[in-house]
């Protein structure tokens, strides 16, 4: 048998198998396809329909009219309904807003978004079935947009268990259940896009999909395949206010452990490492000495438990019991979610070596920044100096108070910047108080020359300078500019 007569019957069975797929029922074809009817069955019992109700300031009771502004009608309309309210102000009315939330206990706790119930003075629960019943606010967290509800019941309710979100991976399947505009329960399946995304708040941890994610579907619940809750829908990202394929849910990963505080304490209760840090640019770790750019660079640590347990500005935070620090925001996600007077270990980074130190840690919602007692400062009168492209200047008692940098000793004051230098592109500013420069403090401009020596002659090729814009601290990495030296052509003799 030759290749094209094989060829031919290949072709001709393919055919023959397509006729007798079309040729089947409709309910058989789709037997075929993923279904999620039985997933619907298992967990949309547990899922709710939130309503809550408000009093706002408002005219008359009811709606505006709508008239057109500045119209002849509008003077008309608002001396008539400021007349409606004894007082002759605007009278309060009911405002009413929806969302969704899913019950994670028998005995009736819900979870739902902050956003949700904020400010309601009456939140009712629908189910499935359409009981409704009146919820208590056992505790909200802004920071993560969680709130968890009460609701009392005769019989025990049905519910949904939280997973693993970190167990999943992109493009595994997942369900949405809620109430999206008002529309009552309803389903939208998708998969998992991305996973880390962050949108505002420090302890961001973001599940993106492209399940349809609307408005009303915010505390509602997104379900693996397992009918475990997974992340808490909170967001979408949208031109124009419906989905469009880019909805966010807060990880169950961090959902969790604020849920179980909110359980427990009717508030969340994190850990408090007390620092001020930001993340180690590459440019950062190779003035350091580092060998990657990772971990979380300690910028300020006022009174509390780093100050206590040595923890040092200019120190890289490597790992936090035990775990490795990737960036800033895996720091603050990971100390957030330690016990409140618990001690840790941490690995830091410091004049080329590393350290393990032992820190208790306290507890973020109490803990008071200290005041720091004003510090005299170099006479006034002294000149300015241009160095890497930056003119600056000793930080005189006139300039402290003009920049509201009370609290610091010593520094040099940015006067100009040359708009072609590394320092402009790094993103320094007029303003900004230069107060340390390769982790040794400066006062005076020879302070900064002769920190830059010492970097070019042990063969750095940038340097670590540390500077307070509007009080905050931020350490930056700036290349060392070397000066060419101008020849004359000669001709050869």
């Amino acid at each position: 048998m030759d290749a094209r007569t094989v060829l031919a019957a290949i072709m001709a069975l393919l055919t023959a198998l397509a006729i007798a797929f079309a040729a089947l029922p409709a309910r058989a074809q789709s037997a075929q396809l993923p279904g999620f009817a039985d997933l619907v069955d298992q967990v949309g019992d547990a899922v709710v329909n939130i309503t809550t109700s408000s009093v706002v300031a408002g005219r008359g009771g009811g709606p505006d009219p709508i008239v057109p502004e500045g119209s002849p009608l509008e003077d008309f309309f608002n001396d008539f309904l400021d007349r409606q309210a004894p007082d002759g102000g605007p009278s309060p009315r009911r405002s009413q807003a929806l969302g969704s939330g899913f019950v994670i206990s028998e005995d009736g706790y819900i979870v739902t978004n902050n956003h949700v119930i904020e400010g309601a003075d009456e939140i009712m629960i629908e189910f499935r079935n359409g009981v409704e019943l009146v919820a208590e606010l056992i505790g909200t967290d802004p920071n993560t947009d969680i709130a968890l509800l009460k609701v009392d019941s005769d019989e025990p309710l049905p519910f949904v268990s939280f997973g693993v979100a970190s167990e999943h991976r992109v493009g595994d399947w997942v369900m949405v259940m809620g109430n999206p505009l008002g529309q009552g329960f309803s389903v939208s399946v998708g998969v998992i896009s991305a996973f880390g995304r962050s949108l505002s708040g420090a302890y961001d941890d973001f599940i993106q999909t492209d399940a349809a994610i609307n408005q009303g579907n915010s505390g509602g619940p997104l379900f693996n395949l397992d009918g475990d809750v997974i992340g808490v829908n909170t967001a979408i990202l949208s031109p124009t206010g419906g989905s469009i394929g880019i909805g966010f849910a807060m990880s169950s990963d961090v959902v969790i452990n604020v849920v179980e505080q909110l359980r427990e304490f009717g508030e969340t209760r994190r850990g408090w490492l007390g620092v001020r840090i930001q993340d180690v640019t590459a440019e950062m770790a190779e003035a350091l000495s580092l060998e990657d750019a990772r971990g979380a660079m300690v910028t300020d640590v006022p009174t509390g438990p780093a100050s206590e347990g040595g923890i040092v500005v200019g120190d890289v935070i490597l790992s936090f019991d035990g775990q490795d620090i990737a960036d800033t925001r895996e720091l603050v996600r990971i100390v957030g979610d330690s016990t409140v007077g618990e001690t840790v270990r941490v690995l830091v980074f410091r004049d080329g070596e590393t350290e393990t130190l032992r820190v208790t840690l306290g507890r973020r919602e109490t803990a008071e920044s200290a005041a720091t007692p004003e510090v005299e400062g170099a006479p006034d009168g002294t000149t300015s100096s241009e160095i890497l492209g930056i003119t600056m200047s000793p930080l005189t008692d006139d300039r402290r108070e003009e920049l509201n940098a009370g609290n610091i000793a010593g520094g040099l004051v940015i006067e100009a910047i040359d708009p072609a230098s590394d320092a402009a592109e790094m993103g320094l500013q007029v303003g900004d108080i230069i107060t340390e420069v390769t982790q040794q403090p400066v006062a005076t401009v020879a302070d900064f020359q002769a920190r830059i020596d010492a970097a070019d002659a042990a063969g750095q090729k940038s340097i670590l300078i540390l500077i307070r814009r509007d009080g905050t601290p931020r350490f930056m990495a700036l290349t060392i500019e070397e000066e060419e030296t101008e020849g004359e052509l000669v001709p050869a003799e």
